[in-house]
């Protein structure tokens, strides 16, 4: 079995790496600690191949066991005071100033990633995945909600993150 795990695991590496690396970026700023968690992920990828049965599309897996070792981390950084917020309080998050350090502040990908990292889980899991492409049955079979549910989230993610960069592109 561990031949055809390295083999599955190196495939999904070349077709995946850089979906993990904008995943860990969108999930943690810490430089060393979003290498940290990109590492965790690969570690878990590659283990999770002895359980893969292909009951699902390896696209769905990679996403799935990704998502899954990146939600933890961000419950573990969360434990030690890291603030997250509702959908909701989007709107309330502080100017891109305040965000990132100063010397990045103009750069959009980076307040982005930023946003995305203080949304709760499953907001931040749905993002993410639309970011990466994924239409809304492919992101309801990760999450396991209704592709509608996954349609108005996304919409109300979009309108959310809009209005911030609008506001914040003001100040």
């Amino acid at each position: 079995m561990s031949e055809v795990q390295d083999q599955r695991y190196a495939q999904a590496a070349a077709e995946f790496g850089a979906a993990l690396q904008r995943l860990a970026r969108a999930s943690e700023a810490n430089p060393e600690r979003r290498r940290d968690l990109l590492q965790e992920m690969h570690v878990a990828l590659w283990r999770s191949f002895a359980a893969y049965d292909e009951r699902c599309s390896l696209r769905t897996w990679i996403y799935r066991v990704a998502h899954n070792v990146a939600a933890t981390h961000v419950d573990k950084e969360r434990r030690f005071n890291r603030a997250t917020v509702t959908l909701d309080d989007i709107e309330h998050l502080p100017s891109g100033a305040n965000i990132e350090a100063e010397a990045e502040e103009s750069d959009a990908v980076v307040r982005l990633n930023a946003i995305i990292r203080r949304l709760k889980s499953p907001d931040r899991q749905i993002i993410t995945l639309y970011l990466e492409g994924e239409d809304a049955a492919g992101i309801a079979e990760v999450t396991g909600l209704s592709p509608g549910a996954i349609a108005t989230r996304v919409s109300r993610l979009k309108s959310a993150l809009a209005k911030h960069f609008t506001e914040t592109a003001h100040v």
